[in-house]
């Protein structure tokens, strides 16, 4: 069975030459310091604080309605600062989930109102349940599966994750287009 088509307004969203399709519903703060390396969906509502510091997101990304992305933090003696977010090639973050990691590798699916802590690190191939929310300075391995309230190990994916993350993620590009309106026909009646 051929998977649907999601449609967006195509009002709603503006399509960069590298292929991004970002909703003019999203916030995105200091968009000097937002690197979208092509073929990514950041949908309406979403969040990105690039004022705080530089996020790198890879090709094929889809980050979810509601979702929060913001650079992560420590604190020192006299302040704090700042440090890149960088997210690899086909992630998927689901609706409403705040993403507060160091890094997230390459095939990682993230569910719907997730908490990924200050500092976490997600290695490539891995998957968060929703729901689940990671304490600071979590470290997912690859293929794992982590999921509860404080996350921890559920179970293990197997190796051919990785090809079905990038065919879920580049399915999900190609099926997200834009609304079309049926064409009026005419029709002539015969005297």
């Amino acid at each position: 069975m051929e998977p649907s088509v999601v449609t967006y307004e195509k009002a709603d969203f503006i399509e960069t030459a590298s292929g991004n399709k970002v909703s003019r519903k999203s916030v995105l703060c200091g968009s000097q310091n937002i690197h979208l390396n092509g073929k990514s969906i950041i949908k309406a509502g979403a969040i990105l604080r690039g004022d705080l510091a530089l996020i790198r997101i890879g090709r094929f990304c889809i980050i979810g309605e509601n979702a929060v992305l913001r650079p992560p933090y420590k604190r020192f003696k006299g302040g704090f600062a700042f440090f890149p977010l960088t997210i690899g090639d086909n992630v998927f973050i689901e609706s409403h989930s705040v993403i507060n990691a160091a890094s997230i590798g390459s095939n990682v699916m993230i569910g719907a109102g997730c908490v990924i802590s200050k500092r976490c690190i997600l290695k490539d191939n891995c998957r968060i349940l929703p729901g689940t929310v990671l304490a600071p300075d979590t470290v997912v391995p690859p293929f794992a599966v982590f999921g509860g309230c404080p996350g921890r190990y559920i179970g293990e994916l197997p190796e051919s994750v990785a090809e079905m993350h990038r065919a879920h993620s580049s399915s999900y590009y190609k099926r997200f287009q834009p609304h079309v309106l049926p064409t009026p026909t005419t029709t002539s009646s015969s005297v």
